[in-house]
Formats: C-alpha cells, sequence, structure tokens
C-alpha cells in the first residue's frame, strides 16, 4: 500500500505541476518535465543558462519512475520512502506548493468545498519508516476521507472555476477543519502497536548502562584534566546514542488545500 500512495502521489504532484504524463500503469510513472521541476531534480543549470544565452527553448528531461517491486527490473529510477528523489519533492512543496486551491473540472454545478491534507509521519528508533495519510475533510458537514488521492487521482483539476459553476461557502473553517484531522492522526497513532517503540527503548537502556559503565571505570582512576574529557566524550556519545535509539514519531504536512468537488463526485468519494 506505501508504494501504491507513493505512485499517486507522484501522479498528483506532476499533474498539478503541469508536467506531460507519458506513462501511469501499475506502479510506473513516465512525465516530462516543466522547466522549473527540471532545475530543481537534474541539478542542470549549465544546459539551461546555455540554451537561454542562445536563444533557444530548451527541452525538459523525461523521467520514469517506479514503484513497484514487481518492476524494479525494467528501466527507470525507483523511488520509495527514504529514496533522495521523493525526499527532494517533498522539500519543494513544502518550500513552494504547501497550499494550494483547485477547482473539478465539472460544468454548471455547485462545488462544494473539502480541505485536503497530505502527511508524512515517520516512526524513528532502531529501524525507521515513514508513512503518507492523505486525509480530505468536507468543509460543509466534517465527514473525513481516507486514502483521498488515490480517490482523485484521475478526476480533472484547475486552479480557475469552471464556466457557470459556482463555490458553496465553508461552514467549517479551515483552520477548525485542520484541528480535526489532527485529532484523528492523533487517535489514529494511539491505536497502533507500539511495540517497535518499545523494542527500540529496551535497545537504547542496555546500550545506554553498557557506555555508562564502560566510562564509569574509566573515570575512576582518571585525574581532574581526564574526567573532564572523558565528560565531554561521554555526553556525545550518550547524545549520539539518544538520537539513533531513542523512539519518537514525527510528523510532517507536505501539502495541503481546497479542492471543490460536484455533488456526483462526492457520491463516489463517500464510496
Amino acid at each position: 500500500m506505501e508504494q501504491q500512495t507513493i505512485h499517486n502521489y507522484l501522479h498528483q504532484f506532476f499533474t498539478l505541476n503541469s508536467c506531460e504524463v507519458r506513462e501511469n500503469n501499475t506502479g510506473k510513472l513516465t512525465v516530462t518535465l516543466n522547466e522549473e521541476l527540471d532545475r530543481l531534480l537534474l541539478n542542470r543549470p549549465f544546459y539551461w543558462e546555455y540554451i537561454k544565452k542562445i536563444g533557444q527553448e530548451g527541452e525538459p528531461a523525461t523521467l520514469t519512475f517506479i514503484s513497484n517491486p514487481d518492476r524494479i527490473e525494467e528501466k527507470g529510477e525507483w523511488i520509495h520512502f527514504g529514496s533522495p528523489r521523493l525526499h527532494q519533492i517533498f522539500q519543494y512543496q513544502l518550500k513552494k506548493g504547501k497550499y494550494t486551491m483547485l477547482y473539478e473540472q465539472a460544468q454548471k454545478t455547485p462545488l462544494n468545498p473539502w480541505l485536503v491534507v497530505n502527511i508524512k509521519i515517520s516512526y524513528i528508533g532502531q529501524q525507521k519508516k515513514d508513512e503518507i495519510l492523505s486525509i480530505g475533510l468536507h468543509l460543509i458537514n466534517g465527514i473525513m476521507v481516507f486514502e483521498f488521492m488515490e480517490k482523485i487521482k484521475n478526476m480533472d483539476f484547475s486552479t480557475v472555476i469552471p464556466d457557470y459553476s459556482f463555490t458553496i461557502s465553508p461552514i467549517i473553517r479551515i483552520h477548525s477543519g485542520y484541528k480535526r484531522i489532527e485529532t484523528y492522526i492523533e487517535q489514529y497513532l494511539n491505536s497502533m502497536n507500539h511495540k517497535w517503540a518499545e523494542e527500540s527503548f529496551s535497545k537504547y537502556e542496555k546500550e545506554k548502562n553498557i557506555l555508562t559503565h564502560f566510562y564509569e571505570s574509566y573515570l575512576q582512576a582518571a585525574n581532574d584534566e581526564e574526567q573532564e574529557q572523558l565528560t565531554v566524550r561521554y555526553d556525545n556519545e550518550l547524545d549520539h546514542l539518544q538520537k539513533r535509539l531513542l523512539p519518537k514519531i514525527d510528523i510532517e504536512p507536505i501539502n495541503g488545500g481546497v479542492f471543490y468537488f460536484s455533488e456526483k463526485s462526492e457520491t463516489f468519494l463517500l464510496h
């Protein structure tokens, strides 16, 4: 499910950034970048500087992303949680695309507002695991829908309201809606099995005891100057140990926005 979530996320990201999707099929996504994303992802500034100097338009690159483990041998870039490319895209959205407002391309119909939020949850400890939650909250009746990006991946959106359509004003404010989503995430995390955290903390305690015993044996025989140096080294190693093994959960919004949907599409979203 995680790999499918990544595939859907990438498809939506490149579509919303006006990149041409050449292939979108069972864990394989081929896109032709625009100039901005070419500069971001491929880091070839000299090419673009040269093209501009000679008065040409330039040709953004075409990339293929593989997110299906069964197709990992095919030509393309294997992408997964933790891959540098996915991290690049996350950081780009955090800086430039954190909030958007989009309208379903539905003619002559009222459009209802939804708050859509994509959130990365990182489980950090002895091992690290990332998870993306995609949640949509209806800003009129408060209904919450999960795996939202998966549900809307084949819909068409624009930053402009379609002709002869109009938007319905939200009853729930965006801030209040986001608080509801935060409450759900807290409940979701509380309901999970946290054996991974217990195991990581247990390993931390064992390694801390070994480390403390090791330094205490040297401190007893050290003079004042040596004790000061040993204490600094101990504190540094303990800090490193805490960062490596103490369990924690980081919650980071990737992006979000208000999406407007027709009632017909809402029927699909709710089933």
